[in-house]
């Protein structure tokens, strides 16, 4: 296996440790490369939830601009503040209507799917393009290098299934009916929950968790974690 440099570790630390915090990264060099990843990420993310909505039947997305790469139509002012200074951020959350969909709950849960699996498949590209980079330091293997970090941590992060995250909708659609919902009043304190997740919890649970997951998605591309 090749051995990503210690530099992938640095990134662990600044990349997104407990969700996405970037007030403590101004400092580093590597901020700009960051701020790409993340901005790119969510972005992506959010079309992705937006497309397979629309693919399934729902116009909403699209009546709402949200089948879009602008990055202005994918952010709300709160979250980008959280983002700067608090432990976890977000953008908007993309609006479905599960009665246009035929099959309500499975429209849901594949919707939710879409957002997670983007990130994955980001990571993916990244890792395999830093396969192939030799020199590390560089732009582009800088960018990459973040970008795969990034996206594997959004992508186990949105899996957690507490509302209003998406593996919460994914959960859902395995759920009996009588569990609904209790499960959707749940969501009026999944923010809070998750807040207290990663500010509580953030080091022992989330951290060992992200930094497990970087490595195993690297070596589907013989490459390690050092």
């Amino acid at each position: 296996m090749i051995a990503i440099v210690s530099e992938i570790r640095h990134a662990s630390w600044y990349g997104l440790k407990w969700g996405i915090r970037l007030f403590s990264m101004v400092s580093s060099h590597d901020f700009i490369f960051i701020i790409i990843a993340i901005l790119v990420s969510l972005v992506l993310h959010e079309y992705a939830h937006a497309a397979v909505a629309t693919l399934l039947g729902d116009p909403t997305p699209r009546w709402q601009g949200r089948l879009s790469l602008n990055p202005l139509v994918h952010f709300e002012a709160l979250g980008l503040i959280m983002m700067l200074f608090a432990p976890i951020g977000w953008a908007k959350p993309v609006v479905c209507d599960a009665s246009k969909f035929r099959y309500p709950r499975l429209g849901l849960a594949l919707t939710a799917l879409a957002g997670p699996a983007m990130n994955l498949l980001l990571a993916c590209v990244c890792f395999a393009l830093l396969r192939w980079i030799h020199m590390t330091g560089g732009f582009f293997f800088l960018l990459c290098m973040y970008g795969a970090i990034i996206n594997v941590n959004l992508w186990i992060f949105n899996l957690i299934p507490i509302p209003p995250l998406d593996g919460s909708r994914i959960l859902a659609l395995f759920l009996p009916r009588a569990a609904l919902g209790w499960y959707s009043w749940l969501e009026a304190y999944g923010a809070f929950i998750i807040l207290g997740l990663v500010i509580v919890l953030g080091t022992v649970l989330l951290d060992p968790l992200f930094g497990r997951a970087e490595a195993w998605v690297a070596s589907w591309f013989s490459l390690q974690m050092s």
